[in-house]
């Protein structure tokens, strides 16, 4: 995912509301978010990349979750492992979140810059592989997207503050919340060693982009107090065509 918003443990009705939009090359293939039945795994409901397998977002049954971003550093060297398998492994282990971290600091070298969020019903770590030091978020609203947590990009800011103010609101509301397009100011923009063309692109929280590049889906995933785990998934091709939306509520374990 390139943009991430969340509330947690600041509703008794939802200790986790996130959003967030995953934008990627179009023809990289990947398919839409469902139960993993087929690899053996239908607790765990997320999309998949058909590339290298992994997932960018997923949540278990049980209340397990996690979520990914890139750390947006061009030239920098790619290590030999998917940052999609970071999100799989965890979902599909039965370790804690401080437990699941605790070696990738050592072993960040193996995957391309990432942050990584991992959770259940109880705990929240977050993990910056550039800073390489786990931690414990507490209760509150977060932004993440393609530098390290609550980085002040304007659409990271602008996403955060309207969840802050609407985290218990609907489904469908907090999914608009994503179709943001608005291109900020040369002046605001972040300097992430992209040409401005492409920086101003990336600006806006939902990316119409061109052919080759944008937002591919836009996620809802909560965690309901009375057990149910909540997923849905709004998906896009270039220019923002609307290409389906898949939505799940299945019940606590």
């Amino acid at each position: 995912m390139c943009l991430i918003a969340l509330a947690w443990q600041m509703a008794e009705q939802y200790p986790l509301t996130l959003i967030g939009n995953r934008d990627e090359f179009h023809q990289r293939p990947a398919r839409p978010a469902q139960p993993w039945a087929a690899e053996g795994m239908p607790y765990l409901l997320a999309g998949k990349d058909l590339e290298a397998g992994g997932t960018w977002l997923g949540v278990t049954r049980n209340g397990r979750f996690a979520a990914l971003t890139n750390i947006r550093t061009p030239g920098a060297m790619r290590g030999p492992l998917s940052r999609g398998k970071l999100v799989l492994d965890y979902l599909d282990s039965a370790l804690s979140p401080e437990r699941y971290l605790a070696p990738l600091s050592a072993e960040a070298s193996d995957y391309a810059g990432f942050n990584l969020l991992v959770g259940d019903r109880e705990q929240l770590w977050y993990l910056n592989s550039l800073e390489g030091r786990p931690r414990r978020l507490p209760a509150g609203v977060y932004g993440l997207s393609n530098a390290a947590l609550d980085t002040p990009w304007p659409k990271l800011s602008a996403l955060r503050d309207r969840l802050a103010a609407q985290h218990e609101a609907g489904a469908d509301r907090l999914l608009s919340l994503l179709h943001d397009d608005q291109i900020y100011a040369d002046a605001l923009l972040p300097n992430t060693g992209v040409n401005r063309d492409l920086e101003r692109m990336l600006s806006a929280a939902f990316i119409r982009g061109n052919q080759d590049y944008g937002t591919r889906a836009c996620s809802l995933l909560r965690l309901h107090a009375a057990g149910e785990v909540e997923l849905i998934e709004q998906r896009f091709g270039p220019q923002g065509e609307p290409q389906g939306e898949s939505r799940w509520l299945q019940p606590g374990p």
